[in-house]
């Protein structure tokens, strides 16, 4: 099968059952490239596997690419490092991300190192190095290029972050952008350009004007509305619009979906974990 992306956690800081934090991977190679780390990603990455896409077999996880270091996109990362390694994972795993990559995952292994030193030196079988980290902390341009997958890293405003991210992958058969979580911006529209799948957060204006006038302000310039995506699609023209990241606030997903077609009328999914596109 060609490049896949898959959708393992659509959902935001907020608890919603049915959509897990922020993660999602780009199939290419016969390999798994996750794009950030919320809460229950390597689960769903399992049940993913179990429905068939064995590159996301939890042993198989060793290559992330965080967009940037709020919690909701990075509270399964001790998940990422230590599960993978405690079912037989053999190498490190390769992280790439924004500066403070390396002080969080020096804390994280800080922080388990003696469920480390049990798992290691006990009893319980356990591979040399699949507990082990390789940080690469990025600046914008190309991150990384395997020869499968070349990935590259741009600059998105989102909020007081200095640094946030979004990634572009591009295989031999398709080319996928991510945008991380930003508010509107040309930048995404600039590495898009016609890609073939653009996965974008938004949030529902329906929802929005209910919120406190402070949520309001902050929203405002940390995250993309219905009506600001359209937009950037229309401008950057992808072969496919995903949305995830998704904010209701109350709103329907019909209500979300006919923002977005009120502006867009191109191919358009609303995400949902565990979807593949």
């Amino acid at each position: 099968m060609g490049t896949r992306v898959v959708l393992l956690g659509t959902g935001t800081p907020n608890p919603t059952p049915d959509r897990s934090g922020p993660a999602a991977a780009v199939i290419a190679g016969g390999r798994a490239y996750i794009v950030d780390c919320g809460p229950g990603v390597v689960r769903r990455a399992s049940a993913a596997a179990l429905a068939g896409i064995g590159e996301l077999e939890p042993e198989r996880l060793d290559l992330v690419f965080i967009t940037h270091l709020h919690s909701d996109h990075t509270a399964g990362y001790p998940d990422l490092i230590l599960t993978p390694w405690t079912v037989g994972r053999e190498g490190p795993l390769e992280a790439y991300g924004p500066p403070g990559l390396g002080a969080m995952t020096a804390h994280v292994l800080e922080a388990w190192s003696e469920d480390l030193a049990v798992r290691s030196r006990g009893k319980q079988p356990s591979t040399l190095h699949g507990k082990d980290v390789e940080v690469h902390e990025v600046l914008p341009g190309v991150v990384y290029d395997d020869g499968i997958v070349r990935v590259t890293a741009f600059a998105v405003d989102h909020g007081d972050w200095e640094h946030a991210y979004g990634y572009r992958f591009d295989a031999a058969d398709r080319s996928i952008v991510f945008s991380g979580d930003t508010t509107a911006t040309t930048a995404v529209v600039d590495a898009c350009s016609g890609c073939d799948v653009l996965v974008h957060e938004v949030y529902a204006l329906e929802g929005f004007r209910k919120r406190p006038p402070g949520w309001q302000a902050y929203h405002l310039v940390s995250h993309t509305s219905s009506e600001q995506l359209a937009d950037i699609a229309t401008k950057a023209d992808p072969g496919l619009l995903v949305m995830t990241h998704i904010l209701l606030w109350g709103a329907t997903e019909e209500q979300l979906l006919e923002e977005v077609r009120a502006g867009w009328d191109g191919p358009l999914a609303l995400g949902h974990d565990l979807g593949v596109y």
